[in-house]
């Protein structure tokens, strides 16, 4: 079955189920205190949490996708056979509960078993499962236990696991959460580490694969630590796509399907080299260049904060392992119109934006390349004589554009360590120095003005909502006389979005806003909504300056008071910043 197939047939058994099929949403998640959608269940969070009416939205509770999702936890990890950035997840959902009741555990379980065994032809034998083992709040999950025994899966091949494994959530300190109950698939003894423990879980081997993970949301953690009962129960499930399409095609990994087939055939063909005898080297490229693919064509570029930085990241790091490949300059392109000919069907927008990936992609490897071979030169310098220093991990990364993470990916290969908070030290310091250095530019001396820093907000604001929230503040200068705005976007703004934004600016302007300020923690800021795209080391109170309804950012000021004091707003100039980047120039009348 071709991954294509196991996509259509999940989805389709689920709207048979009287589920709706919701579209993926963006890898950006409307919640800004994660950087990536990372699970199917992201874009449910406030119906499953019951803040929102589900069946308002969607005229019923259960739900069926197939979700983008990005990890960068997992970068360190790729390169085995069951962790990838970008992934897919493929889910299905009961929210809540009315007077016709929902389904929970029992159908869960039932829905999983039937599609595994009745539409994937899976054995049936080789399923292992594991359940919650309680603690002291919550006690152990006897009866999904049961419901599975029910279902013929013996008592045997049921384990129990903690709070690390079979607990869901929450995402952060308080909120929804759960026990889960995971499928695990035993691959074989060729995977297996013949330890007479080994089985879902094992830290030794790759045996057992975890498939699908049902999750049970029946508490909320409060700020005590203390889990009480939900009024609302749900089901939230999610299935991984590849390690499944892996299975179904009796491949060892994602890596051998036809998810990734046409990328590693290019790269053998490029480096006369087999992947058998690379393995490692191709998984990273591959999974990297597919990562990249994809977050750029969300709006997102290479830079040095957020989600700029993962992607410069693994651009960087997919460089750096072609070079061990001793790939050709240029070798990413061809690898990125192959992850485009492989999902263009399924995600059209890859194709519709591929000039913008291969530009953004050709530009930033260009870049890196003039100080690679360089920069590794200066580590092996510095690794011969020792571990790398706060100071010297600053210089790589400073001199030659090498991510903290790619200095000690370079000096554990040789068993060297790098000091990780030297380094933090050095970068803080010069975040320091750098800031100092705009605040006096900002001073006295009459070479700043408030009315156009308040501008500048309403400008952002305006952006995202004519052009979207992809939009991200990339830099900014003013003077008395000007602002200059760069901002994420990958074309020129046509004359009508001008005007538009031009227009939206103004009208926020004539409707007389209070400009106000507030101290908040910044965790509290961020759960308010306000923009904080520089990722600088924020203390715990932070100001935000929120305009009105319309504009809400973390920001040191100043401001002025209302938003009347700023006259007319005009656009004078809009050009390129670099790539993927704009620049608006504009002016107060």
């Amino acid at each position: 079955m071709n991954s294509s197939e196991l996509r259509q047939k999940f989805l389709k058994f689920f709207e048979k189920k009287g589920h709706k099929i919701a579209p993926s949403s963006s890898l950006l998640p409307f919640d800004q205190s994660v950087l990536f959608t990372t699970a199917g269940m992201q874009q449910f969070s406030l119906y499953l949490s019951g803040e929102k009416d589900v069946i308002k939205d969607f005229e019923t509770r259960y739900l069926t996708t197939c979700q983008k999702c990005f990890r960068s936890d997992d970068i360190n990890e790729i390169g085995d056979d069951t962790h990838n950035t970008f992934f897919e997840m493929l889910g299905n959902w009961s929210i809540g509960q009315d007077k016709k009741g929902h389904y929970f555990k029992k159908q869960a379980i039932k829905y999983a078993l039937e599609f595994l065994i009745d539409e994937l032809c899976l054995d049936k034998n080789r399923f292992y499962i594991t359940i919650f083992k309680g603690n002291k709040d919550i006690s152990k999950d006897e009866e999904s236990e049961k419901i599975w025994q029910e279902q013929d899966i013996p008592k045997k091949r049921i384990r129990e696991f903690g709070e690390k494994d079979n607990l869901w959530g929450p995402v952060g300190e308080t909120g929804i959460c759960g026990p889960c109950s995971e499928i695990h698939y035993d691959r074989g003894g060729k995977f297996g580490c013949n330890r007479a423990d080994c089985g879902p879980n094992c830290n030794h081997c790759q045996r057992f694969v975890e498939i699908w993970n049902l999750v049970f949301m029946e508490y909320d953690k409060d700020k005590n630590g203390k889990y009480k009962p939900l009024s609302q129960k749900n089901v939230d499930t999610g299935m991984g796509f590849e390690r499944t399409a892996a299975i179904l095609q009796g491949k060892p990994s994602a890596y051998e399907t036809d998810l990734f087939g046409l990328i590693i055939q290019e790269i053998e063909k490029i480096s006369n080299k087999k992947y058998e005898a690379e393995k490692k080297n191709f998984r990273i490229i591959a999974d990297h260049i597919r990562g990249s693919v994809f977050l750029i064509s969300e709006g997102i570029f290479p830079s040095n904060i957020e989600q700029g930085y993962i992607l410069r990241r693994i651009l960087r790091r997919a460089i750096r392992f072609g070079k061990i490949l001793n790939l050709p300059p240029g070798f990413l392109i061809p690898l990125a119109q192959k992850v485009i000919a492989i999902y263009k069907d399924v995600y059209p927008e890859l194709l519709s934006k591929q000039a913008d990936i291969l530009t953004i992609i050709q530009k930033e490897e260009e870049k890196f390349e003039k100080t690679l071979e360089k920069g590794i030169k200066e580590t092996n310098s510095m690794i011969a004589k020792g571990d790398i220093s706060g100071k010297q991990a600053f210089d790589l990364y400073q001199s030659y554009g090498f991510p903290i993470e790619m200095t000690k990916e370079l000096a554990k290969e040789h068993a060297r360590k790098v000091d990780e908070k030297g380094f933090e030290q050095a970068l803080k310091k010069h975040q320091e120095i750098s800031r100092a250095g705009r605040e006096k530019k900002f001073g006295g001396g009459g070479q700043f003005s408030p009315k156009l820093h308040t501008a500048t907000h309403l400008l952002h604001s305006a952006l995202r909502k004519i052009l979207g929230n992809q939009v991200k503040q990339m830099g900014s200068d003013i003077t008395l006389e000007r602002l200059r705005f760069d901002f994420s976007f990958d074309r020129k703004l046509l004359p009508e979005e001008i005007k538009k934004i031009e227009d939206l600016v103004n009208q926020k302007i004539k409707q007389d806003l209070e400009v106000k300020k507030e101290e908040m923690s910044y965790e509290k800021a961020i759960k308010s909504g306000a923009l904080a795209f520089f990722k600088e080391k924020y203390p715990e109170i932070v100001t935000v300056y929120s305009i009105g309804d319309f504009s809400n950012e973390i920001c040191a000021g100043p401001h002025i008071k209302r938003t009347s004091e700023l006259g007319q707003f005009k656009i004078i100039k809009q050009e390129s910043s670099s790539a993927g980047i704009r620049r608006i120039k504009a002016i107060l009348l």
